[in-house]
C-alpha cells in the first residue's frame, strides 16, 4: 500500500447522523413508496428491517406491500440456502384479526409477527397454520420423578 491511500484511525472521521436520517434511508423511503396509509405501521417495518439486516444478518431482506391488508411486510433469509420467511411488523397499538394472519400464512412461507413497542422494543412470534410441536427444552436434564417433592415433617 502506497502512503497515499494508507488511512489510520485518526484520518477516519464520522460525521453525526442528521436528526432525520431516517426518512432519508433508501429503504425507509420504500417502504413509504409501498403506500398503505399507516406511517406507524411503516415506520415499524423499517425498525424491524434494522434489526433482521443489520443486527441478525439476514439475507435478502426486502419490503414488500399487501394491499389487501394495507401492510408493509418484509421477506428474507435468516441463513444463507434457508427459504424465505415472511415478517408481519407490527405496533404494538394497532389490533390483528384472525383474517389478517390467515391472509399472511396464505403466501406459503413460514410467519413471524414482530410486535414494535413504542420504545422500539421488539417481540417476535413464530406463526403457523395450524399446531406447532414446540422444540424439546434446551439443557434439560431428567433428574427422576422425586425432583422437587418434599414430604412434611410430622411433629
Amino acid at each position: 500500500m502506497s502512503e497515499l491511500t494508507k488511512k489510520t484511525d485518526e484520518d477516519v472521521i464520522e460525521k453525526p447522523l442528521p436528526p432525520n436520517w431516517i426518512l432519508q434511508h433508501p429503504m425507509y423511503q420504500h417502504l413509504m413508496n409501498l403506500d398503505v396509509g399507516d406511517s406507524a405501521q411503516v415506520h415499524a417495518a423499517f425498525l424491524v428491517y434494522l434489526d433482521l439486516a443489520e443486527v441478525r444478518q439476514w439475507k435478502e431482506v426486502s419490503g414488500v406491500g399487501c394491499s389487501e391488508l394495507r401492510l408493509v411486510l418484509l421477506e428474507g433469509r435468516e441463513k444463507e440456502g434457508e427459504p424465505t420467511q415472511t415478517v408481519l411488523p407490527l405496533p404494538v397499538h394497532r389490533g390483528l384479526c384472525h383474517r389478517s394472519v390467515r391472509s399472511v400464512l396464505a403466501r406459503g412461507s413460514p410467519m413471524l409477527l414482530c410486535v414494535v413497542a413504542s420504545d422500539s422494543s421488539l417481540v417476535y412470534q413464530r406463526m403457523c397454520d395450524g399446531l406447532l410441536t414446540p422444540d424439546p427444552p434446551v439443557c434439560i436434564q431428567d433428574q427422576g420423578r422425586r425432583q422437587h417433592r418434599k414430604r412434611r415433617q410430622q411433629h
